[in-house]
């Protein structure tokens, strides 16, 4: 498979609404999704009891549109391809195609979704998750799923081994700088001078 199972069910899943269960609680709208049981959003008292040792994501919301921050999203997901955004200082995607204002024109925009024809920020394949998603059913030339375990875990080793390097390095050069400080100064910056004489007056 080149997309998760829970992927499709995430995208056409309905988030905001009241909970059910905790309608006059003051967190009750439904903004989280439960990767392991694929059913409908739930809110944040639902995730504390129903879904406690479950892997789930949050949602959030821009403009009316359903977007899901990058932190979260690629640690169980090949998000490559999909254009990312910055707001209110966190880096999200959209889960969905947005509609593309009448009045806006492709013409002259260097970069576009290769689905849905939106105008793109930066040199990147997709809008969003869904049509990433299209490309998948349709094409199969790219993938949402992340590499094996095997694989993690290599690539968790070598960024270990590599970080220790680099503190070995740090701490090395402490230790010359440490040195290089307390080496004493040249003998002969140490010399005194002899004691001045005044030069005769003439006569």
């Amino acid at each position: 498979m080149l997309a998760p199972p829970w992927l499709e069910s995430l995208l056409s899943t309905t988030f905001f609404t009241v909970c059910p269960s905790h309608r006059d609680a003051p967190r009750s709208e439904s903004n989280m999704f439960c990767l392991d049981c694929i059913s409908d959003a739930f809110c944040f008292y639902c995730r504390s009891t129903r879904h406690k040792d479950h892997s789930a994501i949050q949602i959030r919301r821009s403009s009316y549109h359903d977007v899901v921050r990058v932190a979260e999203i690629q640690k169980v997901l090949d998000i490559t391809g999909v254009q990312t955004y910055v707001i209110n200082s966190a880096r999200v995607l959209f889960l969905n195609e947005r509609p593309q204002p009448k009045s806006s024109s492709s013409k002259g925009v260097p970069h576009l979704c290769e689905i849905c024809g939106r105008s793109l920020l930066d040199p990147f394949r997709f809008c969003s998750l869904g049509c990433k998603l299209a490309r998948i059913k349709n094409n199969g030339d790219a993938t949402c799923n992340l590499g094996s375990k095997d694989d993690e875990v290599g690539e968790m080793r070598e960024g270990r081994l590599a970080s220790k390097e680099e503190e070995e390095l740090r701490e090395r050069g402490q230790q010359e700088m440490y040195t290089s400080t307390l080496t004493p100064p040249n003998s002969n910056s140490r010399r005194r001078k002899g004691t001045p004489h005044r030069a005769p007056f003439g006569s």
